[in-house]
């Protein structure tokens, strides 16, 4: 039997197969073991941005599965329900729209613009103005002889199906006419019928079908109801609730018109809020084998206090099949014609819908219509470089690369809501929230190091974990807990996750490496793997590639704060800057990173004044158990580099604020009172006072002596005891008494 040639494998081949990991013999080493950096796309590397882009990263997902090799494909979540706390998720505010005449939303003229007619068979311009003549609303394709109506069919006060009476038109939209009416047979309450672009049009004609069949089903608090479908004079209507409130794009248009035609995006916290809020319908619809395909900022209500989701003319079954497939260019996957729509082309029509909403993108049909205009060209992309990473997920070109679910896409994007809406704060966190895939930092202090950084949760479904773990002593040693885990037949990626992180406990960071190395060849898009490479290489030593590694995972959940923390601790040598951003964006958005990212402000500012390495202690906050240690670190850096009386006043006044003990407490005024002499007679400054001690020559010997004959009882050495009474003595002005 000859050694398994898998990297990291101690199987040996039996019958053609590794007897552990099961590679067939003589097949190839696979490319997805290699962890060398790549390129990051050129939209996100610019000057001016406040995130990672000049970091390289290790290939993950569609780049790890370049070689050619079969590494598997990202899997989904199951079932979710979920449930918000409202439109802002109570970490913002969202102006509330108040319920509108249904009335004033008729128009008195109802007409499609020229440069909104197309084809409702190829897709090409119709209806276009020719020689001087406008363009006729109703005729054929030049292209394809198709017929093409963009007339209304019909008007007010008719009569549809003996029970809907029309008011009038309110909408056009991707196929056809949308008109409001009255239910005269349930109350007279309003409804909205959206009729067909072309009644003869089959595909349009069999969309209008195949949403009467199913639609109707449909039941969401999120979604718009379809109630009823009529027909009349040969052309058929979908009858929905009537929704009263303003579509995203009118909310834009409004925004526009009232800044003097210019666009006027919205802030991202209230455009991340409405994707919030409609998330849960997305993953309404998929749970039931269901995509939307046209989402866009047309098809989300503001009412009131929440959204709607509506238009679902474009709706389809994930197992249609030879369906025409409805979408809007700048907001459809690239991927649809060859691939058909699935749960990642809406992921990606939901980020290009938040896109549109916070920038003026220009050239998203064109240029942008696939990849993401640069970071740097728009500020709140560049300020906020965790919402561009989400985006840059969300809205990958293959589909693969993006979030697996819209409950996946949900939960990153609460955490960068809560980065955006921290952003401009000037403290640090007083709330936290508990993450689904990171255990809290243990750092409280300045050791922070690649063991002090959170944990990965394990997953709760993998049972073949659960067993094996329950099946070892609570204090069995890591080379047991090692021998028994790589004994386990077929592990799972859980049960090897689990190794790699014993083997680094164990101090074997290179063992781990090529454990991660295994899990990656068989899932090139498991960024738990990358983490841990990220931790095996900080514990080597190699911080270069634990930059690349991080950067990674931060790519991937670009919503949590774990990778944020160990890039900065990465980064601290090398690029000082980003981890002093990064260390902010921690402190400032969870309780549980203060400390942790405090310290490391602190670290990486010890460079500049002395007044940015107390402000970075100034954000731990009285309630921390590392308060009392905070203000010491505050007060010894103050002292020792501030450049004034005023540095040192703010370093005693600082120890005032906490209970140190009172032998570090004094040593800490006698050098304040030490650093002042020597101030004071270098002229350094007005005259002040200095803890009560006005800031003079005399003065300030006979304090300082004071506080070394005050320390004399609070020492236990004897030689050090007498090193106090000397100084003391040596320290006290001369008198002839």
């Amino acid at each position: 039997m000859s050694a398994c040639t898998e990297p990291g494998c101690s199987g040996t081949y039996e019958d053609g197969y590794c007897n552990v990991c099961g590679t067939p013999e003589g097949a190839e080493v696979s490319a997805a073991t290699s962890l060398d950096p790549v390129e990051i796309p050129a939209s996100t590397g610019s000057s001016g941005v406040s995130g990672s882009s000049g970091i390289g990263r290790v290939a993950l997902g569609s780049r790890l599965s370049s070689g050619g090799t079969t590494v598997g494909s990202r899997s989904q979540s199951g079932p979710v329900r979920t449930r918000g706390l409202g439109l802002g998720q109570g970490l913002t505010t969202v102006p509330s729209l108040p319920a509108g005449d249904p009335l004033k939303s008729v128009q008195s003229d109802p007409a499609v613009p020229e440069g909104r007619r197309f084809c409702p068979k190829c897709g090409r311009p119709v209806g276009r103005s020719r020689q001087g003549h406008p363009g006729r609303p109703d005729g054929f394709c030049p292209n394809c002889r198709s017929p093409f109506s963009f007339t209304p069919k019909l008007s007010s006060g008719d009569l549809v199906a003996g029970q809907y009476e029309v008011a009038g038109a309110i909408a056009h939209g991707g196929l056809g006419w949308i008109y409001l009416a009255r239910d005269l047979k349930v109350s007279r309450r309003w409804v909205v019928l959206k009729g067909l672009l072309n009644t003869e049009d089959p595909d349009a004609m069999a969309a209008a079908i195949a949403e009467q069949r199913f639609l109707a089903q449909v039941d969401h608090a999120r979604i718009v109801k379809i109630l009823n479908f009529a027909t009349h004079d040969g052309a058929g209507y979908i009858v929905m609730e009537h929704v009263s409130g303003s579509s995203l794009k009118q909310i834009l248009t409004a925004r526009a018109a009232a800044n003097g035609g210019r666009p006027d995006p919205l802030p991202p916290d209230q455009a991340i809020a409405f994707i919030l809020e409609v998330l849960p319908a997305f993953s309404y619809l998929h749970e039931n084998d269901l995509v939307f395909c046209d989402f866009k900022p047309d098809n989300l209500i503001q009412v009131q206090d929440t959204v709607k989701l509506i238009d679902l003319g474009g709706v389809l079954r994930l197992d249609e099949e030879q369906v025409s497939i409805y979408g809007t260019r700048g907001y459809q996957a690239p991927e649809i014609s060859q691939l058909g729509a699935s749960v990642a082309s809406d992921v990606f029509t939901i980020g290009r819908t938040l896109l549109s909403m916070i920038i003026d993108f220009r050239g998203n049909t064109t240029t942008f219509a696939v990849d993401l205009p640069p970071q740097a060209d728009h500020p709140v992309l560049a300020e906020h470089d965790s919402l561009y990473q989400w985006l840059l997920r969300a809205c990958a070109p293959n589909r693969d690369d993006r979030f697996p679910s819209c409950e996946e896409m949900r939960i990153q994007l609460l955490g960068v809501l809560r980065e955006v809406v921290a952003a401009d704060r000037q403290r640090a966190a007083d709330d936290s929230r508990a993450s689904t895939l990171f255990r809290p930092p243990a750092a409280h202090d300045e050791t922070l190091d690649w063991r002090s950084l959170p944990e990965l949760l394990p997953s709760e479904e993998d049972t073949q974990l659960a067993s094996v773990l329950a099946g070892l002593p609570p204090d069995a040693e890591a080379e047991h807990r090692i021998a028994v885990l790589e004994a386990v037949p077929d592990p799972t990626t859980e049960t090897r996750l689990h190794l790699a992180g014993v083997l680094l406990e164990a101090n074997e960071p290179v063992r781990a490496e090529e454990v991660c190395g295994r899990i990656l060849a068989r899932d090139s898009w498991e960024w738990r793997a990358v983490w841990l490479i990220g931790l095996a290489a900080l514990a080597k030593g190699e911080t270069a590639q634990a930059q690349q590694a991080f950067n990674t995972v931060y790519g991937e959940v670009p919503g949590e704060l774990a990778p944020k923390l160990a890039l900065a601790l990465a980064c601290e040598t090398v690029d000082p800057d980003l981890a002093a951003r990064l260390y902010l964006t921690c402190l400032r958005t969870d309780a549980n990173y203060v400390a942790a990212a405090a310290f490391g402000l602190a670290r990486v500012r010890s460079g500049g004044s002395a007044e940015e390495v107390a402000v970075a202690y100034d954000y731990v906050p009285p309630g921390s158990r590392v308060y009392v240690l905070a203000r010491r670190h505050r007060a010894e850096y103050l002292i020792r580099h501030g450049a004034d009386l005023g540095a040192l006043e703010s370093a005693l006044a600082g120890l005032r604020a906490a209970t140190l003990e009172p032998g570090v407490a004094g040593r800490l005024r006698a050098e304040a009172l030490e650093r002042a002499l020597e101030l004071t007679a270098s002229g350094s400054g007005p005259t002040r006072t200095l803890d009560g001690v006005p800031a003079e020559e005399p003065a300030l010997r006979v304090a300082l002596e004071q506080t070394y004959r005050s320390l004399v009882p609070l020492t236990e050495d004897r030689a050090e005891r007498v090193r106090l009474v000397d100084r003391a003595r040596a320290v006290r002005a001369w008198s002839w008494t």
